[in-house]
Parts: C-alpha cells; structure tokens; sequence
C-alpha cells in the first residue's frame, strides 16, 4: 500500500517571529510561531516544520523557548532545525519537543555529525535539509545543482546530488530538498531538481521552495516527492493545508 503524502507547513522563525521573504532576502513578519503551529494543528497538517533561519547566521542555538511552546501547542510530528551542531544540541531538541532534528550547515562543516546523531537517536530523528541551487558554468558542479549553507547566502561548491548520497550513507533518514533559486517566488516547485534527486536517493524527499497554486504540489509529488512544504502561501492565506489535500487526492495521490 502506498505511504500517503505529507503536506507539511515551514515556519521559518528569526528572532521569534516567523517571517518570509524571496530566496531568503528581503524578509517580512509573518505572525507568531506559537500561535501559527497551532492554526496549522487544527487545519490538520501532517507535520510542522520549524527553522531557526538566523540561528548558523548568528552562530547561535535554537530558540528552545519557541521550540518548547510550539511542541505544546501542536500533537503532530515537529521537525526543528537551526544551529544544530552537536550531538547534545539535538538531545536538548528532543527534550524541548522536537520529533526530528534538521542539520544542514553543521552537516556539511563535519559530515560525521550525521552518524553520530544516527548512532544515538536513529535515522528517523534526522532530516537532512539541502538548500540547493543551480550553479553557472564556471562553477559547474556534476550535477548542476551546488549545496548552500547559512540560509542560502553562503555558496560551497559542493555537489548538492552527490553530498545527499553520502549523507543518506551516514544515517540521514530523510532529505529537506530546498530548491534556493525557486523558494518564495510562486512560480512552482523545481520539479527537474526533485526527479533528479528522486533517481538517486532511496530515503524520503521533501520538497521545497516555489509553491504557489494547488496544482504546483500535485507536480512536486508526481516528480518523486513522498512530501510537500511551503511556507507564504498557507502563512499569508493563499492556500489552506485542506485544498491542497484536495487537489492531491483529486490526481489520484493518497494523502491523510
């Protein structure tokens, strides 16, 4: 029987508030995560995902404060990430209400981290997220696709394919794949991207970045995508979680 699709809100949290913007610039206030998570509980998403974008900015811990209101509000699984850079960061994750822990630049930094949070807690706690973007000639990656880190400011030259293979090989239980180029424009999710990685990657992928209508989701998922998140269109009202599960189902796709 087929795993039904997750459909899964992000709140992209700075400074304790969730805010939005395009490819990570140009941010505006998008309301309170506490109050939010508990609106997207009752409207009855699949999961919550919570990133503290300024937390590797800042060089700063996750706002465990934020974290453990939002887990006391929500009784769906909470994904959290930023600033996760030790084994201990993520048993403090856990404690506060985290389900899964996201890691990102950490990961990319020391690989290792990632069996080593495997090792204690198991794979299903860690969801890898790569921000990926398409990368010029000059810089061509094998894949075409480079991992950024920082939020999206900080490019690496390191092949984004390549880096989640050998991530999935550490202990990686899933992929947050985050299309830099597509995210917060509306135009749809990188459905070139998601089939790319869905080629290789035998472990669940999330897609992100570039929602904008029902029908972009139904897209995502028909690319390899075993879960869809966005964040402005369900935060500002463009989209509720329940019309995206509808025009989901009406393609034929089994969502909860």
């Amino acid at each position: 029987m087929a795993v039904a699709v997750r459909v899964i809100p992000c709140l992209d949290v700075s400074h304790g508030r969730v805010v939005k913007g395009v490819n990570f610039e140009n941010l505006r206030d998008a309301g309170d995560p506490v109050e939010l998570a508990r609106i997207y509980g009752d409207m009855g998403c699949d999961e919550l995902t919570f990133l503290d974008v300024s937390a590797s900015v800042e060089g700063r811990s996750t706002l465990l404060d934020v974290v453990r209101k939002t887990a006391d509000q929500v009784f769906i699984p909470l994904t959290v990430g930023g600033g996760v850079r030790s084994v201990d960061d993520v048993a403090q994750l856990l404690h506060a209400g985290a389900d899964k822990v996201g890691i990102n630049t950490a990961a990319v930094r020391r690989p290792e981290l990632i069996s080593e949070i495997a090792d204690q807690f198991g794979n299903q706690v860690i969801t890898l997220s790569v921000d990926a973007r398409r990368v010029r000639e000059e810089t061509r990656t094998d894949s075409g696709y480079e991992i950024t880190t920082h939020g999206g400011k900080q490019g690496t030259g390191i092949d984004a394919l390549q880096w989640a293979r050998t991530a999935v090989e550490l202990g990686a239980g899933e992929i947050l794949l985050n299309s830099m180029d597509a995210d917060g424009t509306n135009a749809g999710f990188d459905t070139d991207m998601i089939k790319d990685f869905r080629s290789e990657i035998s472990v669940p992928i999330i897609a992100s970045g570039g929602a904008g209508t029902t029908e972009h989701f139904v897209q995502a998922v028909q690319a390899g995508a075993d879960a869809v998140l966005a964040a402005s269109v369900f935060h500002f009202g463009t989209l509720t979680i329940r019309e995206v599960k509808d025009e989901l189902a009406k393609a034929g796709i089994e969502v909860r």
